[in-house]
């Protein structure tokens, strides 16, 4: 399943000019079933009330759950899109860096699950706990 041509280089090129490059999205590491990633904290992502605002979280736990549904996809499928997702909320953040840890749970011919833990690259505390599930699609 998992296509070893999906690195790092691709996905982080692939950003170039979308959503997850404006965020700083970072691919930091791609393997069968995994995929890391970071994101620096900024001002501009911040809710009014003066923290990080949620949406900016879980598009940075969505964004490498995506890829790493992408980079795993079955033969003979050509995309995907979610299905659902689910995110809890942890600890806030306000500097700094985070990152995101994604671990497939579930690699089927119509479905992947998808886990990410986000946390503090500085810390190392867990600030989010976010699951998705994929469509398969042919």
């Amino acid at each position: 399943m998992y296509n070893s041509k999906f690195d790092v280089d691709y996905f982080n090129n692939l950003s170039e000019g979308y959503f997850p490059k404006f965020l700083g999205i970072e691919v930091t590491h791609v393997e069968e079933g995994k995929m890391s990633g970071e994101m620096s904290v900024k001002k501009d992502f911040f809710a009014p009330n003066g923290f990080l605002h949620a949406g900016s979280i879980i598009s940075f736990a969505d964004t490498i759950a995506g890829y790493s549904c992408f980079a795993n996809l079955p033969e003979g499928a050509k995309s995907f899109t979610t299905l659902e997702l689910k995110s809890n909320f942890i600890k806030a953040i306000r500097e700094g860096k985070m990152k995101c840890e994604c671990v497939a749970e579930h690699l089927g011919r119509t479905t992947h699950v998808w886990r990410v833990i986000v946390s503090s690259v500085e810390s190392g505390k867990q600030i989010a706990l976010f699951s998705c599930t994929q469509l398969i699609l042919y």
